[in-house]
């Protein structure tokens, strides 16, 4: 008789009942989080908010809060939401945006690190935005006020509280002091 866990699906975790707790889904296993600290909550609505002035002010597509589930792999399921997140609006349906989960990555994906999280976690998170097609991720580091932007697993650019973060050709025209999140 087999003691293996039944995985989930993205179905099954959209019908969960709040809790206060956010989930997420890893590969058909269920992730509970607690929630975030005050600093890292500040830091990514700082991040969110210039985001979406930006991308509203010149119609670029949507930007979407740290609540939001994105569905990145099927057959086991994950879902993972980003601290804040864009998707350029060639890759929203004419319909308009679903009302579940979102179908695929986001074309950015911003991640503040807080100070439980462990290095390796985050590390696998970010490949996994990257392997799932997120073509940028932003991982905000309040430690040691830092930016660290991939391209890939092999295109990381660190940027210092004197650089200036570009959304290049993800989002076009966005540009940010990395001091500013701190601030």
């Amino acid at each position: 008789m087999s003691t293996a866990a039944q995985l989930l699906t993205a179905d099954d975790l959209w019908r969960l009942p709040d809790d206060g707790m956010g989930h997420e889904l890893i590969r058909g296993e269920l992730v509970t989080m607690p929630p975030s600290g005050s600093e890292h909550g500040a830091i990514g609505m700082t991040a969110g908010g210039r985001l979406f002035v930006h991308v509203q002010a010149n119609a670029l597509g949507a930007v979407f809060n740290a609540d939001t589930g994105f569905i990145i792999a099927r057959d086991p399921d994950t879902v993972r939401a980003a601290d804040a997140a864009f998707v350029d609006k060639k890759r929203i349906p004419s319909a308009g945006l679903p009302k579940k989960f979102f179908p695929g990555a986001p074309d950015l994906a911003v991640e503040v690190v807080s100070p439980s999280d462990l290095l390796v976690d985050f590390q696998d998170k970010v490949e996994e935005w990257l392997a799932a097609g997120t073509r940028m991720v932003g991982v905000i580091n309040p430690r040691n006020r830092t930016v660290t932007v991939y391209r890939s697993p092999t295109a990381v650019t660190i940027l210092t509280a004197n650089d200036e973060l570009d959304g290049q050709e993800v989002v076009p025209g966005f540009r940010m002091r990395v001091s500013e999140l701190f601030a």
